[in-house]
């Protein structure tokens, strides 16, 4: 899987094999012992694929349970006749198909499948950058896409990225990509982030949103064994980003804003179940189970 698809998630992993993510976690620090594969958080890579990025496909079949519980609540952020710009990506794909129904918005893009999402809403008028078209993520990147956005001022932008620090905040692993969404940024009053918990603590190498310009960070609740996902959304909450968690096996999205000078537990960023690990006998089968994958 990971050779397949560039990476995977310890997630997915655990659903394919039928174990648990506790398991699969070690059977990964196994492989990873080997050279066969670079761990990351809340999943594996191929050995330095720090500079890798998936494409559209890959990135559409991950978290997409978790991608949805964001979306639903970062378009309750969204009001009627408001004007923003939505960035290209899966999760603001999803932001972008519930956006529909909000009357009198104007959304700024440079992303296809936003505008895609957006085409047949009446009541949403779509304006697109110009650019030249990046066919891995299907986003107009560019001097086009940049130039069109000077002197555009909206009142939020929302975007995704492949990976977020509390160090350096958003980032992504396409130049190009990155340009853009600056400018993007550069074009609204409030950054709204969009990010599952597998990106959390993800580094990669060109900075899209420093830490201090994030205005809220809308993000899934991570697992109750994720210690560095629970970590890093302190440290963020920390540096002033407000969070917003929706829980992806929830009935709906629930909203964990702190208020001004209220630090958020790690206890609060946690579920209430956790995983039990299974016995350890047949570990070598699931190893090469997952080498063979």
């Amino acid at each position: 899987m990971v050779r397949a698809n560039g990476a995977v998630s310890l997630r997915e992993l655990a659903r394919v094999v039928q174990t648990s993510e506790v398991t699969v976690r070690r059977d990964v620090r196994a492989l990873e012992a080997e050279g066969l594969l670079d761990r990351r958080h809340g999943g594996a890579v191929l050995p330095g694929g720090f500079t890798r990025e998936s494409g559209f496909p890959q990135k559409s079949l991950s978290a997409t349970a978790e991608k949805t519980a964001i979306a639903d609540l970062a378009a309750a952020l969204v009001e009627e006749g408001e004007a923003i710009v939505v960035g290209a990506g899966t999760t603001t794909q999803e932001l972008a198909r519930r956006l529909a129904r909000v009357p009198g918005l104007t959304v700024v893009t440079n992303s296809l499948l936003v505008a895609q999402a957006l085409a047949h809403a009446n009541r949403v008028e779509v304006v697109m950058t110009g650019g030249t078209l990046r066919g891995s993520n299907y986003a107009l990147v560019g001097s086009g896409a940049e130039q069109s956005l000077q002197g555009l001022r909206v009142s939020r932008a929302f975007l995704s990225g492949s990976g977020l620090t509390a160090e350096r905040g958003l980032s992504t692993s396409n130049m190009l990509s990155a340009s853009v969404d600056r400018a993007l940024v550069q074009a609204a009053a409030e950054v709204v982030v969009l990010a599952d918990h597998t990106k959390l603590g993800t580094d990669t190498m060109f900075q899209t949103v420093p830490t201090d310009v994030i205005t809220r960070l809308v993000t899934d609740e991570p697992p109750a064994h994720d210690e560095r996902a629970a970590t890093e959304l302190q440290a963020l909450a920390d540096q002033g980003v407000q969070i917003a968690v929706a829980g992806a096996g929830a009935a709906a999205p629930r909203p964990e804003v702190p208020l001004p000078g209220q630090r958020r537990t790690r206890a609060g960023l946690r579920s209430t179940g956790a995983l039990t690990p299974e016995p350890l006998p047949d570990r070598p089968a699931r190893v090469a189970d997952l080498r063979r994958r």
